[in-house]
């Protein structure tokens, strides 16, 4: 950087810098936004390429820095994210200059009509979104075997931990990546079954993955109704929670934000209680679950695990959820999926000439060299049903996933055992938690002895975000495990 006060500010605490360390920072004045987003940017120029994460920055990302410094002179900040650099997801709708394609070529030039409802949350909150994260093509609902963080648009994301080493994880994958090469401060990723908790517990990074209906879908490119949602990744809790603070708000044209009556609006940031071990009763999945694990990540597991009895929990180990061991399907996915595209490609720009699945499957055969890596399969298995979502074989698949993932799942365990969560390692065990739109957050656990990530993950009922919290931030105020990577 040209100008020695940025410099030495790139140089000595931008790095790992938090939303506290940030404002304290532009509140004695010793930096504005406008020069913060300019640290990013020259930060995304010169470490992204080792990455590829970052699809798109947002020309006009300085002049809303700008904007955002006038206002704070005039009438002081309006809350923590206030001039505070955000990446979101490419499958999150924006009503300004940049795409939103869910990192395929089909839609590479659609320009969104307006602002998703956490787009427009971020703007209120003084947000200044920075760009768009690359995504695994589709949220990861194209292809069988396609790998985590690969797109047509983008190319493939790498973990900065170890790019060409390790999993960066996915389909949130750009998002996880970007922050925990401190590419922005906070980013916006959205999960279906463990797009969240995969890419931040292979990041060491925070990821919350909230009740399905504590954050809108509207303006969202679709999965399936029944399981999306958007979530906040972040490099500590406290950063996280801020920005879910600012994410939760009922949607009158997202109906299931109606069914949150009690955590509205909520300020999250009075559950960070680094006592929050102190009394609570924690159940360990350990069986099918840590079998996942290789020796590395086992031992890094069983040192946390030991680490909430000494924090106060009252550890259960070895709980079974009785619906583990089933077979899962996907087709509430495939027979949803359909649908939900469909209508989302309505809503695009008349110049768009994707407006249906059936046009995403003929353009990515058209340019087969360039669209299908992996090919298309599981678009086609979506498109070969009617989109009415009246088969026999979708409802009874609703009827199930809601059935096994809580009353034979995740609430029968917490009853059983008179449970506040249960943990999970890495974003294992994600599944049954996204069937039944269930909150988790993980938090980083440590590393392997090959510098691999990990992440341990809480998870809960419906709305059970402050208890969450309490844990995740407990956990990570007596470990302080995250150390960002190095790059050559």
């Amino acid at each position: 950087m040209e100008s020695p006060r940025l410099h030495k500010a790139y140089e000595e605490w931008l790095e790992e810098a938090t939303v506290d360390l940030i404002q304290e920072k532009m509140a004695s004045g010793e930096i504005t936004s406008k020069e913060l987003v300019t640290m990013y940017l020259h930060r995304i120029r010169t470490v992204d390429p080792k990455i590829n994460s970052v699809l798109e920055v947002n020309p006009h990302a300085i002049q809303i820095a700008a904007s955002l410094d006038a206002e704070r002179k005039l009438t002081g900040p309006r809350g923590p994210l206030h001039g505070i650099p955000v990446l979101i997801k490419d499958n999150i709708d924006t009503g300004d200059h940049m795409h939103t394609s869910a990192g395929s070529l089909a839609l590479a030039d659609s320009y969104a009509k307006e602002d998703s409802k956490v787009a427009a949350l971020l703007r209120e909150a003084g947000a200044v979104i920075l760009g768009k994260t690359n995504m695994t093509e589709w949220a990861n609902f194209m292809a069988e075997g396609m790998k985590s963080g690969y797109s047509s648009r983008g190319g493939q994301v790498l973990n900065p931990y170890g790019p060409g080493q390790f999993d960066v994880g996915g389909s949130s994958s750009g998002s996880g990546a970007s922050i925990a090469a401190n590419l922005a401060v906070v980013a916006v990723g959205t999960e279906t079954s463990g797009s969240i908790l995969s890419p931040a517990s292979q990041n060491s990074l925070v990821g919350i993955k909230p009740t399905l209906g504590l954050v809108s879908r509207k303006g969202i490119i679709p999965i399936a109704h029944s399981q999306d949602t958007a979530g906040p990744m972040a490099r500590t809790v406290t950063d996280a929670v801020y920005l879910l603070s600012a994410l939760s708000a009922q949607d009158v044209n997202d109906p299931v934000t109606l069914t949150n009556t009690e955590l509205d609006q909520m300020d999250f940031t009075s559950f960070l209680d680094d006592q929050g071990f102190k009394g609570a009763r924690i159940g360990i999945a350990r069986d099918v679950y840590f079998g996942y694990l290789n020796d590395g990540q086992l031992q890094v597991m069983n040192k946390a695990v030991e680490k909430l009895v000494e924090l106060g929990a009252e550890v259960v180990d070895h709980v079974v959820i009785p619906s583990t061991g089933r077979k899962w399907s996907y087709d509430v996915l495939t027979y949803e999926f359909k649908s939900d595209v469909n209508a989302y490609l309505k809503t695009v720009d008349s110049s768009v000439k994707i407006r249906s699945l059936s046009d995403v499957i003929q353009f990515n055969k058209e340019n087969e060299e360039t669209c299908l890596k992996y090919g298309q399969v599981v678009l086609e298995e979506a498109e070969a049903t009617s989109g009415k979502l009246t088969e026999a074989a979708y409802l009874k698949a609703l009827e199930e996933d809601l059935y096994y993932s809580t009353e034979q799942g995740i609430d029968y365990v917490l009853k059983e055992h008179q449970l506040d969560a249960i943990v999970f390692p890495n974003n294992f065990g994600a599944g049954i938690p996204a069937k039944a739109g269930y909150p988790s957050i993980t938090v980083p656990a440590g590393y392997t002895s090959e510098g691999e990530p990990v992440g341990i993950t809480f998870t809960g009922t419906a709305y059970s975000e402050p208890t969450l919290i309490k844990l995740g931030f407990a956990f990570e105020q007596a470990t302080k495990h995250r150390k960002p990577p190095i790059f050559e």
